[in-house]
């Protein structure tokens, strides 16, 4: 499933013809609100690091542990939503440069990770026991490069 995402993501934002049209329109400059957006998202991904890692007993853990853990995640996907929806239809699958292929890649991972990583939350038996953390350190992983080369590429540019 998670592969089909990735790839469907991929593959519609590849035939899908560029628009190069704001999304967010009159709220503003969209690359600020990109910015900010995906910024927050990444805040929120170190809060689900840190609670997965109490969650596993790595650090310490309170009793609201596992609701933080539940929250920050939903509300960064939620955060994100405006981001992908916005780079897909405005400018789709890029490859001009290795940064704008790299992002385009790391996009699709993102959510192909994303929905396996849902997936494997509703899988009974101990198979759980590794691959979930291993799906939310590729979820976190893309996160983090596309923040590399988006938000870190426009402030460094």
């Amino acid at each position: 499933m998670g592969v089909g995402v990735a790839v469907g993501l991929g593959v519609y934002g590849r035939l899908h013809h560029p628009s190069n049209v704001s999304l967010f329109g009159s709220l503003g400059q969209p690359v600020v609100i990109k910015v900010t957006l995906t910024s927050a998202v990444l805040v929120l991904a170190v809060v689900q690091l840190v609670s997965a890692f109490a969650l596993y007993g790595r650090l310490p853990s309170r009793s609201w542990t596992p609701a933080l853990h539940r929250w920050s995640g939903r509300f960064a996907v939620l955060l994100s939503l405006p981001v992908a929806v916005h780079c897909l239809y405005a400018f789709g699958f890029g490859f001009d440069s290795p940064r704008v292929l790299a992002h385009s890649v790391l996009g699709c991972l993102f959510y192909g990770a994303f929905a396996a990583k849902m997936l494997i939350l509703g899988a009974p038996g101990a198979g759980r026991v590794w691959v979930l953390p291993l799906a939310g350190g590729l979820v976190f992983t893309a996160l983090a490069g596309l923040w590399l080369t988006a938000v870190l590429w426009f402030f460094l540019t």
